[in-house]
């Protein structure tokens, strides 16, 4: 006897027209809710920033304030902030129902150079982050002795010894490297610091060697500087114990 094959019944037209319909329902409730106003840019909620403002991120980021928050790629947001030569990495997301929140680490100033159209401000890997030609105010040490020829904002300066130096500021704590008004390179291999004292006092740091030792010994006298009583004409650590002369 012949085995009977049931067919299994086919999909219903209408259910599938019914789905379709649903599907298109969604999509056109998500695109309202999309444009509804509590979900418009708002607010830009910056952290991290020392000298970026929220006006500078609109700016680079290319967003503005009331545009729906759902439309901004934050990806792309974030790839036009890295263009920015002041911004070293950033994360942006959303955060419901109106903000943007934009965490920024930023590449800061350790340096500024002096170049042959006037200064260049570096921060710790030599990266160029604004030019100038007449001098500012400073709160971080001035480089000189170095040959510093056309270079511009974006652009590294690779001067071995001007690395060096970097490499050794950036040893330094805050208030040490505030209290430092410049380093110049007075030989091969060989350079000297001043502090931004009234009494300027030179710290002849000498080769470009043994830089943490270096660092942490004049960490400790600059610390010691403010409350010595006696006027300290130079420090040498070119010595295996540094060597203090005083004013006579």
């Amino acid at each position: 006897m012949a085995e009977i094959v049931k067919k299994q019944p086919r999909r219903s037209g209408k259910r599938l027209v019914k789905g379709i319909i649903f599907l298109l329902i969604c999509g056109v409730i998500l695109g309202m809710l999309v444009y509804l106003p509590i979900f418009t840019l708002q607010e830009v909620k910056l952290t991290g920033s020392t000298y970026l403002t929220v006006d500078d991120i609109l700016k680079v980021g290319d967003i503005y304030i009331n545009e729906p928050l759902f439309k901004l790629e934050t990806d792309k947001v974030a790839g036009r902030l890295l263009n920015d030569v002041r911004i070293e990495d950033v994360t942006v997301r959303r955060k419901l129902p109106h903000t943007l929140e934009v965490i920024v680490t930023e590449r800061m100033p350790i340096a500024t150079v002096v170049c042959n159209y006037g200064y260049l401000d570096i921060d710790k890997h030599g990266k160029i982050l604004d030019s100038y030609k007449n001098l500012r105010e400073m709160k971080i040490p001035m480089i000189t002795g170095a040959l510093i020829k056309d270079l511009y904002i974006g652009d590294d300066v690779k001067d071995e010894h001007v690395q060096k130096i970097l490499d050794f500021l950036e040893l330094l704590d805050a208030a040490s490297l505030n209290k430092i008004s410049e380093v110049a390179i007075v030989a091969e291999n060989y350079i000297v610091a001043y502090t931004a004292t009234e009494r300027p006092v030179q710290i002849r740091i000498g080769a470009l060697e043994r830089l943490e030792e270096k660092a942490k010994l004049t960490q400790d006298f600059l610390r010691d500087l403010d409350t010595n009583p006696n006027a300290v004409e130079y420090v040498d650590f070119n010595y295996t114990a540094p060597f203090i002369k005083l004013y006579q």
